[in-house]
């Protein structure tokens, strides 16, 4: 889920409520908050702890949230993750922290360290274009071990090595997992993926929920006709910028022209301009989220 901003510290709250309730009529059967598309690295602790509060209230126990808790600090994960518990969440998703370039051996044993310290089930993240760390199929082997670790969500865009973990963990209902990449999902739900965390279902959640039916009832005919609806998706609002970041400005741009909540990006971005708002609008009239004007 996007993190709805008014400015660099403020909650656009009305906007949050709107968003939270569009999800869930979509059908979704869990709600991840504080993540990439989240923005969680760029927001403050304080504003952290208030949206998980305010989200966790709402949801009010109607499906599973899920908490992202990465920092650099291990104390502040910690934290992070004791006030999910507090708060009502279900579970918290962690990915390798940032900035030093850990070896393998090390990201196992920060997981040995700081897994038994987290007061609810725990995800793995797989993250490597945010931050260079992965977790390779031994680090997630070893610590599958670990009896409150969950699944992985993946968002290394490589299907192989997703595909590698879906054969690792074969005959393991206690372990899911989950594909991040949008272009990958159908491939993997048919693969056999426990499910996708998707940006896009900000937008169409009814859309993504659909796929994984479809996939889920061996239906490839349908599944390959809805995944072509989420690539067009890829191929018309998450091109409109330029660099990286046009997918969640792409994201928060069509939910503004939606109605839904405010386009404010956390620093160091910002929102889409009116040039590029139009853009947006033309492909949510196209993809008939909107009527023409």
């Amino acid at each position: 889920m996007v993190t709805p901003l008014l400015d660099h510290d403020t909650l656009d709250v009305p906007g949050l409520e709107r968003l939270i309730e569009h999800i869930l009529a979509g059908g979704v059967h869990g709600l991840f908050i504080l993540g990439t598309t989240g923005e969680a690295p760029s927001l403050s602790h304080r504003l952290r702890r208030e949206l998980i509060e305010r989200v966790c209230r709402q949801v009010a126990g109607r499906l599973p949230v899920l908490v992202g808790v990465t920092d650099t600090s291990f104390v502040e994960s910690v934290n992070l993750a004791c006030f999910a518990r507090q708060a009502g969440a279900a579970a918290v998703v962690l990915a390798a922290p940032f900035y030093f370039p850990a070896g393998q051996p090390e990201l196992s044993e920060y997981l040995q360290h700081i897994v038994p310290q987290l007061p609810l089930p725990m995800v793995l993240y797989n993250m490597p274009g945010r931050g260079e760390l992965r977790f390779e199929e031994q680090t997630v082997a070893a610590a599958s071990r670990l009896p409150t670790l969950v699944g992985l969500k993946d968002s290394s865009a490589d299907l192989a090595y997703f595909l590698g973990l879906l054969k690792s963990f074969t005959g393991r209902p206690d372990f899911s997992l989950w594909m991040g990449n949008e272009n990958l999902l159908a491939e993997a739900l048919l693969a056999g993926a426990h499910g996708g965390v998707c940006g896009g279902a900000n937008v169409l959640p009814r859309l993504y929920v659909d796929l994984y039916n479809a996939a889920l009832a061996g239906d490839s005919g349908q599944t390959a006709l809805l995944h072509e609806r989420v690539m067009h998706i890829r191929k018309t609002v998450y091109a409109v910028g330029r660099y990286g970041s046009g997918i969640i400005k792409g994201i928060k741009c069509a939910l503004f022209c939606m109605g839904i909540c405010s386009d404010f990006m956390a620093e160091p971005f910002h929102r889409f301009r009116q040039a590029e708002r139009d853009a947006i609008r033309r492909h949510l009239v196209e993809l008939g989220i909107l009527k023409q004007p």
